[in-house]
């Protein structure tokens, strides 16, 4: 397994630090001695995300308490990288030049950021225990993506080699590596990254502006529905915001004038502004209130820009990983 070498307490560790808010994970991680950073940024670099009652359990055993509504928390390689330099500042060279040579140096590195799609088209074919060393070394998730693609034979064979495998031989594990590296030579090198579909649409049309946006919808929605319904479950747009976990909103207001929450507010629903306003000090509220209420008759056009605004500072919070939006399935929790 890719994370043999680090210890289920490190990884505990790292899962923390994930959920923490940057700022205050570095400050911790700079409290570790050497060997302790390393180990800790390369657990948090192997892991791209970890779900909230993941999340749950390793806080709950750390202090004690249920802490609530929590969402994914971010990892990866920059994630680490992030981390280890807020924590060590000018000290921190050496370990990031440590913490990237391990991470190259892992069996199946080159498969780290590989489409699970991709993956599964070159080894589809290959034996059942190839299969399961491959997913026993790649993130959980792309694991899981490459399983659930299998024909259900093949998948109850590779499940039954994962539960059984031990220490595998790495000479045995070298020449897996070797072979399937030769075979994606010409594209396992990059990043996979898929063009166009409905996804597509859904990130273009999320930054566009509000009119636009309803002129295609409105359009598209006449000839296909369906098409139009499955463009909006992968859209986020403002009041989506009201589906956001409670520090994420918190983190939202940090990063938006109160000036453009009055404008933006005034077009939203009951639901958004209740949010919002819980998530302030009462003052700061009762402030806001007063300067919707000044604020008299507005555009909709201004409402819906300034809006777009907010929507965003979200979508740079999410990839900046400060923030994670709510998944679709993610988002059911939310409705009241």
């Amino acid at each position: 397994m890719t994370v043999s070498l680090i210890s289920e307490g490190v990884k505990k560790s790292a899962v923390l630090l994930m959920a923490l808010e940057e700022d205050d994970a570095a400050l911790l991680l700079s409290k570790l001695p050497p060997r302790q950073v390393e180990l800790v940024s390369l657990a948090i670099a192997q892991m791209e995300e970890v779900a909230g009652e993941d999340q749950e359990k390793v806080i709950t055993e750390f202090f004690g308490g249920q802490p609530s509504s929590l969402s994914h928390a971010a990892g990866g390689l920059e994630r680490a990288k992030n981390l280890v330099k807020k924590a060590l500042g000018k000290d921190a060279t050496e370990m990031l030049s440590v913490l990237q040579q391990t991470i190259e140096s892992l069996p199946f590195a080159f498969l780290q950021k590989a489409d699970p799609q991709n993956i599964l088209s070159f080894i589809l074919d290959e034996h059942p225990q190839t299969i399961a060393v491959v997913i026993c070394h790649v993130p959980p998730a792309t694991g899981a993506a490459i399983l659930n693609g299998l024909p259900q034979p093949k998948q109850l064979a590779v499940i039954r080699r994962i539960a059984e495998m031990g220490q595998t031989n790495p000479e045995a594990i070298e020449e897996i590596e070797h072979a399937l590296e030769r075979r994606l030579s010409m594209v396992a090198s990059q990043s996979f990254r898929k063009a166009g579909g409905v996804p597509a649409v859904a990130e273009i049309l999320n930054v566009t502006d509000r009119a636009t946006e309803r002129v295609v919808l409105e359009s598209l929605g006449k000839e296909s529905p369906e098409l139009v319904e499955e463009i909006r479950r992968l859209m986020f747009v403002f009041e989506d915001i009201s589906k956001l976990a409670d520090k994420d909103i918190q983190l939202l207001l940090k990063n938006v004038e109160t000036a453009q929450w009055a404008m933006a507010l005034k077009g939203a629903t009951a639901n958004l502004q209740e949010k919002i306003m819980r998530n302030m000090s009462q003052r700061a509220a009762e402030m806001l209130k007063e300067e919707m209420e000044f604020l008299g008759k507005v555009k909709v056009s201004e409402v819906e820009a300034v809006q777009q605004k907010i929507v965003d500072v979200v979508r740079s919070l999410e990839e900046s990983g400060q923030l994670a939006r709510p998944t679709s399935d993610a988002e059911e929790e939310f409705i009241s």
